[in-house]
């Protein structure tokens, strides 16, 4: 069956920080005295970045997730005919014929740098923070282990975001656009990154704009 791109919907904005945000990167540079965990950054440029597919992972399972189409074995659900399968796609599993693709595409989101160039000029470290944490025993009250530092992009940053909605004629764009819209309001209640738990990672969506594009 052949299916016809009728248009795209390009979203563009900000992702601003309410608290701090660790998403993991590699640690082969780790460095006596420096943090256990690094942040993950643009290998040319230095800077932080949040992979695409760490946010759109996290909006897909919030949307699954409140709308109870979360896998028997809690994976992603396969179900074509949810909200999120429609948006976020569905693999093929035993007929390849039953995949859905992903309607969308999420960018990855480099720091913005450019707004306020003054913020990260007392940071300990390259735009980013490092926070020490102990695990305390709650039983003993003694550490179960020494301090480790945490590496964070602090508080007050943001990153540009850029996603892409793809739609087909014959789909449901509306109902493609709630989808996403709900996922993102859940976002914000939510945490995104690691550590979420304990504080980190609250997030907003700011100076979002909408634009179609047809060619």
């Amino acid at each position: 069956m052949s299916i016809k791109l009728i248009k795209k919907v390009i979203y563009t904005g900000k992702i601003k920080l309410m608290t701090g945000l660790h998403i993991g990167g590699s640690n082969t540079a780790l460095n006596i005295g420096g943090p256990d965990n690094f942040v993950v950054r643009n290998p040319i440029n230095k800077l932080p970045y949040i992979p695409g597919s760490s946010l759109k992972g996290k909006l897909r399972s919030l949307s699954e997730i409140y709308n109870a189409k979360v896998d028997v074995n809690g994976g992603p659900t396969n179900n074509i005919k949810s909200k999120a399968g429609q948006l976020f796609g569905t693999s093929a599993g035993k007929n390849k014929d039953d995949g859905h693709a992903s309607r969308l595409i999420v960018r990855d989101a480099e720091l913005d740098i450019k707004t306020d160039p003054d913020m990260f000029l007392d940071t300990d470290l390259l735009y980013t923070e490092s926070k020490t944490e102990v695990n305390i025993n709650r039983v003993t009250s003694h550490p179960d282990f020494g301090p480790r530092t945490i590496e964070r992009v602090p508080a007050g940053a943001s990153f540009n975001f850029s996603m892409v909605l793809n739609v087909f004629e014959g789909e449901d764009e509306k109902g493609m656009k709630e989808t996403l819209e709900q996922a993102m309001k859940l976002l914000q209640d939510d945490y995104l990154g690691g550590n979420g738990s304990r504080g980190y990672g609250q997030i907003v969506f700011e100076e979002r704009k909408e634009e179609d594009k047809t060619y």
